[in-house]
């Protein structure tokens, strides 16, 4: 089991990276094609990061699964899937974002990219609390 958790934890790591850099790579990529008028190497970059952490994402989820039924779907275990698939629904949003910027369609302001990377923050934070402290 401690492998599966060394596993867990290292695909976690990789997967918060792209969720905290992502949207705010996509405010430099929008500046970026604003200035170039096309895709440059920022959008390459953002892309294959959040492609790349997809896969991370999906180990994360199926090592945590894994855990969750060795500790028997514990009450705080229910709890910690339910912000893990907060974060995932985030994620997904963050990469229709992508998506339309792949396209040079940049619809969100740098106001609201800024607001919604720092929204991701609070999920993880939530996520270790109930992790560390176990409330139930």
């Amino acid at each position: 089991m401690d492998w599966v958790k060394i596993i867990h934890i290292l695909c976690v790591m990789g997967w918060m990276t792209s969720i905290f850099a992502v949207p705010r790579a996509l405010i430099y990529w929008r500046r970026e094609y604003d200035r170039l008028g096309e895709f440059g190497p920022l959008g390459d970059l953002t892309i294959r990061l959040y492609r790349f952490s997809a896969g991370l994402g999906v180990i994360a989820l199926a090592t945590g699964l894994w855990l969750g039924w060795q500790w028997d779907f514990a009450a705080w275990v229910w709890l910690k899937l339910s912000l893990v698939g907060a974060l995932a629904l985030h994620y997904i949003w963050t990469g229709k974002m992508v998506i339309k910027a792949r396209r040079g369609t940049f619809d969100e302001s740098e106001m609201f990219l800024r607001i919604f990377n720092e929204v991701s923050v609070f999920g993880v934070i939530a996520i270790l609390w109930v992790v560390v402290v176990k409330p139930f």
